[in-house]
């Protein structure tokens, strides 16, 4: 084995909502003796990589920022990409995180060394590292999502994943192709609709949209934000408060979500004149089953002139050309993917190799499974931020991800009184609270709604990737242990 150059305390991957929230909070703590690696040349991780045109958040700001680093003047009620990571920067140099960064720097292997009790970290870069304790910061969103059709791979044009915008990239007198109509799409098509010569949009399933209310934040506002904080909490806490009514429509029964539904439906009727066109955009699944789209200028940019919905499957790509199973031939000169992410495929084979060498990617070829989404057994001194089944249909993710760092710092201050400073979740915890967890998707509408969504891992068909409940009950949930789920300084059951 090669000899690390470095050996630290806590090794953080991804420097994006995760890996920032975590590093401020070890700072605050007292915890310096960390690194925070990242691929990408910047901080911000999602808000760093997606550049496309239009990109924004579709949870209110004043919710979608971290409690204890709350921002009075965002200038928008949704705020764009922009913005999100000059939050993160800011972030960055209040906590200052930087001497703590690693950028252009990710992890291309972490292996436990079960003889040293310690996690062996290669770089892509060839750099050495051994740490105590990794933590998993990539998030579920980070990995394309290429779609697998004939003749993709022979297209003579400019194409690329929405993730992977080219940045100066001029439509203006082009003919481009949007392959796709979920969030990223939404946020696309109607920025560059005007621009382009043409635009098709191909539509394998149409989603539920509801209108999206944003608005600039005035000077005023932004004013009473900054210096009175609770006008600031309250306006947080009712964000919170109004997502949560959610759950129930979503989680217990769809007959709940009839307004929302209501809504959803009276937006397209008013803002889609056509009939026919209005037919292709309704759904024929339950509301929520498939991640619910805030816009209100989608529905407008489709109804342009130079503007075409293909809702007829794509047969093959030609080199100048999409043909549908129709027979038809659409010309095309620009190809974007907005095909989303492999969430319920997050991990890289041979990225995370844990005891007995384990390969957590080969582990989880039926599906992620972890302890509570934060702990995987077979996988001591591993972390998760966002790790399976802890994302939202319904609030702020932001909400999970400090529930799991204050999780993970208390764990911390347990494993530093210890002499063998290793801890494993068992075999046991995680299989009973994964049965728990499916019994409780098993009547949501994610698993009844009657649509295929990529809420749902492939060859197994459980859902992997959302919490099928309140955000506060898995707060509360993450401050309470069971004495049976955790082993501190032992070696943990192996899967026979």
């Amino acid at each position: 084995m090669v000899t690390s150059n470095r050996h630290i305390q806590i090794a953080v991957i991804g420097a994006g909502f995760g890996g920032i929230g975590l590093g401020a909070r070890l700072r605050r703590a007292g915890i310096e003796d960390f690194l925070i690696f990242e691929r990408a040349d910047g901080i911000g991780g999602t808000w760093w990589t997606n550049r496309y045109p239009g990109c924004a958040c579709d949870v209110p700001a004043h919710l979608y920022s971290l409690s204890f680093f709350p921002n009075p003047d965002w200038s928008r009620w949704f705020a764009p990409r922009a913005e999100i990571q000059a939050y993160l920067e800011q972030c960055c140099d209040h906590f200052a995180l930087h001497d703590h960064l690693r950028l252009g720097c990710g992890i291309r292997q972490a292996r436990w060394d079960e003889g040293q009790s310690r996690w062996h970290l290669a770089t892509e870069g060839g750099e050495r590292f051994t740490a105590d304790v990794v933590v998993s910061a990539i998030g579920g969103l980070s990995r394309p999502d290429w779609p697998e059709i004939p003749g993709l791979q022979d297209f003579a044009g400019t194409c690329f994943h929405s993730q992977q915008w080219p940045a100066g990239l001029e439509l203006k007198g082009r003919r481009v192709a949007v392959i796709g109509t979920g969030a990223s799409a939404a946020q696309i098509v109607p920025e560059i609709a005007g621009e382009v010569e043409h635009l098709d949009v191909y539509q394998r399933t149409p989603h539920w949209i509801l209108p999206r209310p944003d608005a600039e934040i005035g000077a005023i506002r932004r004013w009473l934000f900054r210096h009175l904080p609770g006008a600031r909490k309250a306006v947080r806490f009712l964000i919170w408060l109004i997502s949560e009514t959610r759950v129930p429509g979503l989680a217990w029964s769809n007959r709940l979500a009839v307004f929302h539904k209501w809504l959803a439906n009276r937006h397209r009727r008013r803002q889609v004149s056509d009939p026919r066109l209005r037919k292709k955009l309704e759904p024929d699944f339950d509301i929520g089953c498939k991640r619910v789209i805030l816009s209100s200028d989608f529905y407008p940019a489709l109804m342009r002139d130079n503007v075409e919905l293909v809702d007829t499957a794509i047969e093959r790509i030609e080199n100048d050309a999409i043909v549908t199973r129709d027979g038809r031939r659409r010309t095309v000169d620009t190809l974007v993917l907005a095909t989303g992410f492999r969430a319920t495929d997050p991990v890289a084979e041979g990225m995370f190799i844990g005891g007995d060498g384990i390969d957590l990617q080969q582990h989880w070829q039926a599906g992620p499974e972890a302890w509570r989404g934060v702990m995987a057994h077979g996988f001591p001194n591993l972390f998760l931020l966002m790790g399976p089944n802890t994302a939202l249909g319904h609030n702020s993710v932001i909400l999970m991800i400090e529930a799991q760092i204050g999780f993970i710092l208390r764990t911390l201050k347990r494993m530093r009184a210890l002499p063998e400073k290793v801890l494993e979740v068992s075999a046991k915890a995680q299989r009973e609270y994964n049965l728990w967890l499916q019994r409780r998707l098993a009547r949501t509408v994610w698993n009844t709604g009657g649509c295929s969504s990529w809420y749902l891992h492939p060859v197994s068909g459980r859902n992997t990737t959302l919490w099928p409940g309140f955000t506060w009950t898995y707060r509360r949930m993450m401050h309470s242990i069971p004495a049976d789920a955790l082993e501190f300084g032992a070696r943990c059951d192996r899967p026979e």
